[in-house]
């Protein structure tokens, strides 16, 4: 009886992954329009329409610090027609800060893949009299008082990545939040503070002189920013990336979230999506999927989990 019960839900399984999609699917989207998050979703949005022969419709649902987005997708239909694409700050970081979540990002949402990653570079305004990242610590080592910098709010990785620094380093700055990248940038262009963390959007203010660029946070230098050393070149080990990925509700269908895996990989595995990405704000192309992709939800949950209790965190 067991045999011809799993035998019926694998049949139904296979019928049904065949007809998804027949209908359009949602992709909320933490953000306003025009951040990575969002950049991403409308690139691979684009390529999935195509290659599932159904609309993807990008739904900007921005509040709580993504709060409202995971939430929104946890409580849908798990039927594959209702997806996000996220930051692993809203799945690592979020359940660490805020004293009220209303889901557990471990198990109120199906991984699906990853799709991009993104590491920061260490930027300062221009007067700072330091050409270098060892030339920034000794300076920063020294300044009384301490140097100011700006992050896009508290608990975001621009914040927890530098007080990860902090650390490693042996310097004490000051943290001054502000509420999201773009304010935080026009502070430090301004002087208002010393330092950031930058994303690919601060590209532009790179490039222009506004913002002096020191080192990025990866593991390996950046494609955009070769001539950049890595943290990790003065201080082994310590290495800091974003990544997005896709996520479904709990109970997403394995036969969806199969179909679905297989275009994304295709996808983002091409030379048109790798160009498109880097063209768009720096974006790599980034596929990790199945168990390899839970392990690193995990690992970036208490990696950051260990940063909020050191520094004290805690958002209502």
């Amino acid at each position: 009886m067991r045999s011809l019960l799993f035998a019926v839900l694998c049949f139904a399984g296979s019928v049904f992954a065949q007809q998804y999609p027949s209908r359009p699917i949602h992709l909320i989207v933490p953000i306003p329009p025009g951040g990575a998050p969002d950049i991403a979703a409308r690139l691979i949005g684009a390529r999935l329409s195509d290659s599932l022969g159904q609309p993807v419709v990008i739904e900007n649902r921005v509040g709580s610090n993504g709060n409202i987005a995971t939430d929104y997708v946890a409580r849908a239909e798990p039927d594959g027609y209702t997806l996000a694409l996220i930051a692993d700050s809203q799945v690592a970081i979020n359940p660490h800060i805020y004293r009220k979540m209303t889901i557990d990002t471990l198990k109120d949402l199906t991984p699906v893949s990853t799709v991009a990653a993104n590491q920061f570079v260490l930027a300062i305004n221009p007067a700072l009299p330091v050409k270098t990242f060892p030339e920034f610590i000794e300076y920063a080592k020294k300044a009384n008082p301490p140097l100011a910098y700006a992050s896009g709010g508290n608990g975001s990785q621009h914040h927890l990545t530098m007080e990860m620094l902090k650390r490693r380093a042996g310097i004490d700055m000051v943290h001054v939040p502000y509420k999201g990248g773009s304010p935080a940038t026009m502070a430090t262009v301004s002087g208002e503070t010393a330092a950031m963390w930058a994303g690919s959007s601060n590209s532009g203010q790179i490039k222009a002189g506004k913002l002096r660029a020191l080192a990025v946070s990866g593991e390996t230098r950046s494609v955009q920013h070769p001539d950049l050393p890595t943290i990790g070149e003065f201080y082994p080990g310590f290495a800091n990336s974003i990544w997005l990925g896709i996520f479904g509700p709990a109970g997403l269908p394995q036969p969806v979230v199969e179909r679905l895996r297989v275009e994304l990989k295709r996808a983002l595995e091409s030379a048109e999506m790798k160009q498109k990405f880097n063209s768009a704000g720096g974006l790599d192309p980034y596929v990790v999927q199945g168990s390899d992709f839970t392990d690193l939800i995990r690992r970036d949950y208490e990696k950051y989990g260990k940063v909020v209790r050191e520094i004290g965190i805690k958002l209502d």
